[in-house]
C-alpha cells in the first residue's frame, strides 16, 4: 500500500497501479453471492479505500472521441432526506446502461473523512443541518460519517466489480476531488461528464464539461450542457459561482446578502454580474464608483468581505493532492455489470425481507 500525503494532514490512499488486479475473464471476476470475494455485507469493515482497475480491450483510446464520466456517489445514496441503498442501486443501474455511459471510462468519487472541515472553519453554518443528520445515522463503521460511510464497503465493492475505480481523499469533499481530476482529464484531451444532482458542479460547465443529472420525476438521467445553462440563467457558467456567492445557497447553509439587505435579490445580483462578469470585478468597481442603486452600492461596499467569504466557501478546489492514472482512462469493460448489479439488488431484497421478519 502506498500513501501520498500533502503538506497538510490530508492523505490519499490507493493501491499503486503496479499492484492493480488485472483480469479479462468474466468468469474469473464474476460478482456472485457464492464467491468468496462477493458481497457478504453482514458487517461493513473499516477497509482502506482502494482504487481497482481491470484490463480492457482498448488500452489506447482516442481522447478526441472519448468522454470520461465522474460519478458523485454520496448524493445518490439519499432519496430526498432519506438514506437509501435501493435508491443508489437504481440510479447506478441506469447510469451504467448503454444509453448513458456506454463503455466510456467511469471514475467514482466519495467524500473523504473530515471533508467539510475546511469550509466549516470559514463558515460554521456550512452544511450544518446535513452534518447533524448524518451523525445521527452513523454507527462508527465504514469509510466516512453517516449512512454512506457505514455502507462504503458495499458501495465500493459493487463499483469495483463494474470496473469503476473508487477515489476517496481524506480531508476533502468529493466535489473538490472531481474538480481536480476533471482538470487533469481535460489536459489529456478528453471531455468530461459529471454525474451528480449537485448544483455546485455548474461552475465547471464548459464546451468540454457537462453534467448528467438524475431526474426522479422522470426516472432517468438527463444531460445538462452549456446551452442549457445559458437558457436557464441567461449568463455564462463562469458567472455561476459569483451569482451564488451573492444570493447564497440555502441547501449548503451559505446565507445570501438578502439576509442582510432584503431588497438585494436575485434579479439585482444577476443584472450586476452580467454587467461586470465576476464578483471580484463587481466589488472592485463598487469600491471606486457607483455600480447600482444606493442600497446595492452600500451593500457591496459594506459586505465585500462577507461576499468574498461566500465565494471561497462555494468555490470548488482544484488543487487536491490526487493523481489521475492512465489506467482510469481506458475503455470500461461492461461484462460484469449485469451480474454485479443483480447481486446487489438480491442482497438489498434479502436485507429487506430479513428486516421485515425481525420486525414481526
Amino acid at each position: 500500500m502506498k500513501t501520498l500525503s500533502s503538506s497538510s494532514s490530508h492523505s490519499f490512499n490507493f493501491i499503486h497501479p503496479s499492484n492493480f488486479n488485472y483480469s479479462s475473464s468474466s468468469s474469473s471476476s464474476a460478482f456472485s453471492p457464492s464467491s468468496p470475494s462477493s458481497l457478504s455485507f453482514n458487517k461493513p469493515q473499516n477497509n482502506t479505500p482502494t482504487t481497482t482497475v481491470t484490463q480492457t480491450r482498448n488500452p489506447n483510446p482516442n481522447p478526441k472521441t472519448k468522454k470520461v464520466f465522474f460519478l458523485d456517489v454520496s448524493p445518490l445514496c439519499y432519496e430526498g432526506s432519506n438514506p437509501s441503498l435501493h435508491y443508489f442501486a437504481r440510479w447506478l443501474s441506469r447510469f451504467l446502461s448503454p444509453q448513458i455511459t456506454q463503455s466510456h471510462p467511469v471514475i467514482a468519487v466519495v467524500d473523504g473523512e473530515r471533508g467539510t472541515e475546511y469550509r466549516r472553519n470559514l463558515l460554521p453554518s456550512y452544511k450544518a443541518n446535513r452534518i447533524k443528520f448524518t451523525r445521527k445515522l452513523s454507527t462508527g463503521g465504514g469509510g466516512g460519517d453517516g449512512y454512506v460511510g457505514r455502507f462504503h464497503p458495499v458501495i465500493s465493492d459493487v463499483l469495483r466489480k463494474c470496473n469503476v475505480p473508487v477515489v476517496k481523499v481524506d480531508g476533502h469533499e468529493a466535489d473538490d476531488v472531481v474538480a481536480t481530476l476533471a482538470e487533469q482529464v481535460l489536459k489529456k484531451g478528453f471531455r468530461v461528464v459529471i454525474a451528480s444532482p449537485d448544483k455546485d458542479f455548474k461552475q465547471l460547465i464548459s464546451d468540454n464539461v457537462q453534467i448528467v443529472m438524475p431526474l426522479p420525476e422522470l426516472q432517468r438521467w438527463s444531460f445538462y450542457t452549456m446551452r442549457h445553462y445559458r437558457d436557464q440563467y441567461n449568463c455564462d457558467p463562469q458567472s455561476d459561482l459569483s451569482l451564488r456567492s451573492i444570493i447564497g445557497d440555502e441547501v449548503d447553509g451559505v446565507p445570501g446578502i438578502q439576509h442582510l439587505v432584503p431588497s438585494f435579490g436575485r434579479k439585482t445580483a444577476l443584472k450586476l454580474i452580467q454587467k461586470h462578469g465576476s464578483l471580484e470585478a463587481l466589488l472592485n468597481a463598487a469600491a471606486v464608483r457607483t455600480v447600482g442603486r444606493p442600497y446595492a452600492q452600500d451593500a457591496l461596499k459594506k459586505y465585500a468581505d462577507y461576499l468574498r467569504r461566500n465565494y471561497e466557501v462555494l468555490a470548488l478546489k482544484r488543487d487536491v493532492n490526487v493523481k489521475l492514472y492512465d489506467e482510469w482512462l481506458v475503455e470500461r469493460e461492461t461484462h460484469n455489470d449485469t451480474i454485479a448489479l443483480s447481486a446487489l439488488f438480491k442482497y438489498l431484497e434479502e436485507s429487506k425481507e430479513l428486516k421485515y421478519k425481525l420486525r414481526i
